[in-house]
């Protein structure tokens, strides 16, 4: 797996618990390795889709009769699957975030260790680019990223400083990025700060929240009764969104209770917190992070 080591590959697979004649799909494909192994278990009659944004991820596709790769994002989910006349499925796998190959592409500018233009897109035809936020965006927008998506308290002082900086010439790079920011990155902290900025100038490139949350309200409407979802987050931002949507069905407030004081929620957790264990990590070190939550759809539609 050179392309992406696929992370907590059997716990994420054995979540959807893979029905041989099944329909499922996996929201980000990336290398292929969780696809597999979903197809390994499906019988002649199974069905899986396969969603990545990504043009470099087109070149793993796999040969398979019952395997379908739609280069999209998979907020789109719903509309490409009824585009293949797929109303229903009985899972969905997703593993976010960046894949190793978008980390290890120096040109694609993910990663703090390579000099690249700034770039960040997971959609290499997408619009908006790490050079267009950092070099177009007002004050108070680039604090607001930093903030919310980096959760760096340094956010105001951070837009200030780039603002000033751009106006005596654009930031094109990582490099001059990292030197204008130099004031915030002492030595013992320089890689963790580093990589909150650039996680938040990547999630707002990508709309990554935005898409995460548009992919869980579809889960309701496209699974079918006891279908799962197993999906698995690296930063807190991610995983709050999954874990209060699994428990609520919703991502702000609390669910409605009806006259007898019931609660109606479209997901029953399934088992607790799935983390690697130190085996895997050691294997690969980028799934230090990862937390995995399967949960499965409830039959009931409407509690009434």
């Amino acid at each position: 797996m050179e392309y992406h080591n696929p992370v907590l590959l059997k716990e994420t697979v054995d979540g959807l618990v893979v029905k041989p004649n099944g329909t499922y799909v996996d929201v980000t494909f990336g290398g292929g390795g969780h696809s597999k192994e979903i197809l390994n278990r499906l019988g002649p009659e199974g069905k899986l889709f396969a969603f990545d944004q990504d043009l470099d991820a087109l070149d793993n596709t796999i040969k398979d009769d019952r395997f379908i790769l739609i280069n999209e994002n998979f907020r789109f989910i719903k509309r490409f699957l009824r585009f293949h006349g797929v109303r229903k499925v009985d899972g969905i796998l997703g593993d976010f975030g960046v894949s190793s190959h978008q980390f290890d592409v120096a040109d694609r500018g993910f990663s703090t260790r390579f000099d690249a233009d700034l770039d960040m897109r997971m959609n290499q035809n997408g619009e908006l680019s790490a050079y267009n936020v950092i070099n177009d965006y007002e004050e108070a927008d680039l604090k607001k990223m930093f903030l919310e998506y980096g959760e760096l308290r340094n956010a105001p002082k951070l837009a200030r400083t780039i603002i000033a900086a751009r106006k005596e010439e654009p930031l094109k790079t990582s490099i001059a990025l990292k030197e204008v920011l130099k004031p915030f990155l002492p030595k013992h902290k320089e890689h963790k700060i580093l990589a909150q900025i650039y996680q938040a100038i990547r999630i707002e490139v990508n709309q990554e929240i935005g898409a995460l949350k548009e992919l869980l309200m579809q889960t309701t409407e496209l699974l079918n009764p006891n279908g799962r979802v197993s999906f698995i987050s690296y930063h807190s931002l991610e995983d709050r969104l999954v874990k209060r949507f699994i428990r609520n069905g919703m991502f702000e407030g609390e669910p409605e209770k009806d006259l007898y004081g019931n609660v109606y929620v479209p997901f029953k957790k399934v088992g607790g917190l799935i983390i690697p264990d130190n085996d895997e990590i050691k294997e690969n070190n980028r799934a230090r992070s990862a937390k995995l939550r399967i949960a499965e759809r409830v039959k009931e539609e409407n509690p009434a």
